[in-house]
């Protein structure tokens, strides 16, 4: 009788054969840890990782505002506190979201805890999930940091006209560089790697997206290449939502960003999958 009891028991401890997963969807539970898990790694030097980057974007406003931005100049009918403070704030977003993404699996590379994210029962489809979610956190935490001290700043106008568009624009544009940093971290084998497309990729491709000046205003060559730039939609849609004026079409800058999005984030599905420069 008490081997019968324990039998019984055992088989109501083991509710699927061996070899039979137990979860054959969503690891809900696991995601929710892996999200938590990388949203408390950056905050826990929030100084560091939300408030430094926004008094560094605020210094961009007051340097150009000051140097620029004197004499009551215009740009697209506007001052140009209020053109640049759009482009400032997505700015500090995408560059952050792309810090964030490019430290999670390089650190555990470099720490030997890699086996953290490659073992427990997730799929690459919720690592990536994770991870990205995770940096789209912090990328929307500097924004509202960077926006309430502008809007606290004098002189200075950031109240959204289209809020759809500032939201939309900020999320599009703040999942593909996280996807490009997730790549990124997946490649990187120190941190002298992801700090080199950080400074030769990101970097320009920031600062030449039209955030300091109208993309109308350069001879047609480099308005081309503008064009070609994809930062350059999510900075001009995402002025569109403060302002209602962009240089670009909202609607094509709105599904361009979406079907890079996907691009990216199958790529980074792959990439996870084939265990390149991740697994022995």
């Amino acid at each position: 009788m008490p081997e019968q009891a324990a039998s019984e028991q055992a088989s109501d401890w083991v509710r699927s054969p061996p070899g039979v997963p137990v979860i054959r969807q969503v690891n809900w539970g696991g995601l929710k840890a892996l999200y938590i898990k990388e949203v408390r790694r950056f905050f826990k030097v929030h100084l560091q990782t939300v408030w430094a980057p926004a008094i560094t974007t605020l210094l961009y406003l007051i340097i150009f505002t000051v140097a620029l931005g004197r004499g009551g100049q215009r740009v697209m009918g506007v001052p140009f506190a209020d053109f640049i403070a759009p482009g400032l704030i997505v700015m500090g977003m995408i560059q952050n979201a792309f810090a964030n993404a490019s430290f999670s699996l390089l650190v555990g590379k470099m720490q030997g805890t890699i086996v953290d994210y490659l073992m427990p029962p997730l799929s690459n489809g919720e690592l990536v999930a994770g991870m990205v979610g995770a940096a789209v956190t912090r990328a929307f935490l500097v924004g509202g940091a960077v926006w309430l001290a502008m809007a606290l700043w004098p002189g200075v106008h950031v109240t959204p006209h289209h809020l759809w568009a500032v939201l939309w624009f900020g999320l599009m544009g703040s999942m593909l560089l996280a996807f490009l940093g997730l790549i990124t971290s997946v490649w990187a084998e120190k941190f002298d790697h992801a700090a080199a497309v950080t400074n030769f990729v990101v970097q320009p491709l920031a600062l030449l997206s039209g955030t300091f000046y109208s993309v109308d205003h350069l001879a047609p060559a480099f308005q081309a290449i503008s064009h070609a730039n994809p930062i350059f939609y999510v900075i001009s849609g995402f002025r569109y939502g403060f302002l209602g004026q962009s240089d670009s079409p909202v609607l094509l800058g709105s599904l361009l960003l979406l079907g890079l999005n996907v691009v990216f984030g199958v790529a980074c599905y792959l990439l996870l999958r084939s265990g390149w420069r991740l697994k022995a």
